[in-house]
């Protein structure tokens, strides 16, 4: 195992290095204290006895009373290396003899501050020597008093117990330099057994301790990364070994709960998309959390491509509503339902109804929107064919009534007509009369063609299916395009036919419905049109015959071409929105549709598709 440079190998080692430099210094320092006292207390010891020789000898010479052999005394042992001066006082503080002269600051009265250094304390806590500072230099000065014995009281006063005072000065700067060289000494031998006691400390405890606790580093790791059978060595019975028993009965704890947690997770994942409506769980910032593959397939995108991703991702929403659901449920924390429509890929439109509901706050502090998006386009569609059926329910009340009362005055009108028509077919050489007979035929189409619409009213009331028949195309085309003309030209628009054949396109249906539906198809096209404009008719043949009527209008905007064949639909005043309704209806009834093409200001164009019946083509004259 190699070792890494770890927070806590770093911590250790600075810990350990600290706390035996603290130790060391301390006791270096303490021992230096300790070292010098010690080295004072010799010289002291040392002084004391030098004294002691220097006032038997100096005793020994004032009994001879030989004055020259004091000064010898005296300048001989002032001489001595680290003696610095001997001074002899009376009793009066008057020197009476010295080694060295005294320089003129140098007081010994009893009154100067270095006597005051002693004299300062009672008698009975002086003591015999003491280290003080003379003119910046640290000395061991020597006390020792000369006493008036029986042999000296001839020539002093027997009254007094003191003749004088002997003062001897050691300067203590080598003592101070031999402690400091000892400290020096100790501080290097001291660093140098800390060094190696650092790093035997170092060492046993990366033996002992770091190595091991290494160990539950690695299987935590290896356990993060997915292997749960990883577990740490137990052998020994420190506690080491203890703590890696704990650390398996965790692990074997949490590889059982991630297992669980795991199950569960796939049990809730089989749930959810087993679910046929999309479900989609986004974050406060609508970032895809989770989602089902219902919700997959309806955006078409993979599972790792919309984790993580917004639901805004590459500037588009999901949904057409503008009023986000899931912002407004983060915004209100309440669950919101909105309605939106959508494009599938075969080009069709679904509506999709989005509920948003909050999550509880999770302990993190996030809250999250689960959307439940349902397809309800078949709903939809049931809702509408509900109020179809409804309105024509009511519609087919009013036609049956409206129907049945029209037809008899329609039956009256048009018996008056065909009499007319009876009684002038003989008369057509007048010009007047050949007027009035087509007059009167004209007359009779219209009755026939309301009383036509009367009865497909009370068929559509009844639900009873019309009657299938061959209608010449050609033919509805031509009878229709007669009865819009006096219409077209009052209001100033001419109608032409384009596309002339050489065939009788003949189709399946109901004639009268057919020519309906050509007749409302012109009128709109008429009423489109500005004066002066003009409505194109053209019939294309093939395997389905198609009537193309074109008009000249401001066109139709795309919003409302998905409802222009709605029930009660109409963008003209005073329209009643039933005419493309009706005619698209009779035309899917016979297998054919009516389609539209158109935009703003490039007019429209409606065109009545049905099958042509082959056995019914012949090639003859037009």
């Amino acid at each position: 195992m190699n070792p890494r440079l770890t927070g806590t190998t770093v911590g250790l080692a600075l810990g350990i290095t600290i706390a035996a430099s603290l130790a060391s210094a301390t006791g270096a320092y303490l021992y230096s204290l300790r070292h010098s006292d010690t080295l004072i207390d010799t010289a002291r010891r040392d002084a004391l006895a030098q004294s002691e020789l220097i006032r038997s000898a100096l005793e020994h010479a004032m009994l001879e009373d030989d004055h020259a052999l004091i000064a010898g005394m005296l300048t001989t042992f002032g001489h001595e290396p680290s003696v610095l001066n001997v001074v002899l006082l009376d009793r009066a503080g008057k020197v009476q003899a010295t080694a060295r002269p005294l320089a003129a600051d140098d007081s010994l009265r009893p009154g100067s501050p270095t006597c005051q250094a002693c004299h300062q304390y009672p008698a009975a806590q002086r003591t015999t020597s003491r280290v003080i500072d003379v003119a910046g230099t640290r000395i061991l000065r020597t006390v020792l008093p000369i006493r008036n014995r029986a042999e000296c009281r001839e020539c002093h006063d027997p009254r007094h117990a003191i003749n004088g005072v002997l003062i001897s000065d050691i300067d203590t700067s080598p003592i101070h330099a031999a402690a400091a060289r000892d400290l020096q000494w100790m501080v290097a031998v001291t660093a140098l057994i800390t060094l190696l006691l650092v790093a035997a400390i170092g060492l046993l405890v990366r033996l002992i301790v770091l190595r091991r606790l290494q160990r539950f580093e690695t299987a935590a790791r290896q356990i993060a990364q997915g292997d749960l059978t990883r577990r740490v060595s137990e052998s020994g019975s420190d506690t080491i070994a203890w703590l890696a028993r704990e650390f398996n009965v965790m692990a074997d704890s949490v590889s059982s709960l991630v297992g669980q947690v795991q199950n569960e997770r796939e049990r809730l994942e089989v749930i959810i998309n087993s679910i046929e409506d999309g479900i989609v769980v986004l974050d406060r910032q609508r970032r895809v959390v989770a989602a089902n593959n219902a919700f997959l397939a309806r955006t078409g995108a993979s599972r790792n491509e919309l984790l993580g991703c917004s639901c805004h991702r590459d500037g588009s929403a999901p949904c057409s509503v503008s009023d986000c659901p899931a912002v407004a449920c983060l915004d209100a924390s309440s669950t919101q339902t909105r309605i939106c429509e959508r494009k599938r890929a075969d080009g069709t439109v679904a509506w999709e109804e989005v509920q948003a509901s909050p999550v509880s706050r999770l302990p993190d502090g996030n809250v999250h929107v689960v959307e439940v998006w349902r397809d309800i386009s078949e709903r939809r569609a049931a809702e509408a064919r509900m109020a179809e059926s409804h309105k024509l329910a009511s519609l087919g009340l009013l036609a049956s009534g409206f129907s049945h009362e029209l037809n008899t005055p329609l039956g009256t009108v048009l018996a008056c007509v065909e009499g007319i028509g009876r009684e002038t077919a003989d008369d057509t050489a007048t010009p007047d009369w050949a007027y009035v007979r087509e007059t009167a035929l004209t007359a009779r189409e219209q009755v026939l063609r309301c009383r036509g619409i009367t009865q497909q009213f009370l068929r559509m009331s009844r639900g009873a299916p019309s009657t299938p028949q061959l209608v010449d195309v050609q033919d509805a085309v031509a009878t229709a395009m007669r009865l819009v003309a006096p219409t077209a030209r009052e209001r100033g628009v001419r109608l032409a036919q384009r596309g002339t054949t050489t065939l009788r396109l003949r189709v399946k249906a109901d004639e009268s419905e057919l020519q309906h539906a050509l007749i409302n198809l012109m009128l709109n096209a008429v009423q489109a049109s500005p004066p002066d404009g003009v409505v194109d008719v053209e019939i294309q043949s093939g395997p389905a015959v198609r009537v193309a009527i074109t008009d000249a209008g401001g066109g139709i905007a795309q919003e409302h071409l998905a409802h222009i064949f709605e029930p009660f639909f109409s963008m003209r005043p005073g329209g009643t929105g039933l005419g493309l309704f009706m005619s698209i209806n009779a035309v899917r009834r016979w297998g054919g549709d009516i389609t539209v093409r158109s935009g703003l200001g490039a007019g429209s164009t409606f065109s009545i598709t049905l099958p042509v019946v082959d056995d019914t083509a012949a090639a003859i004259p037009a």
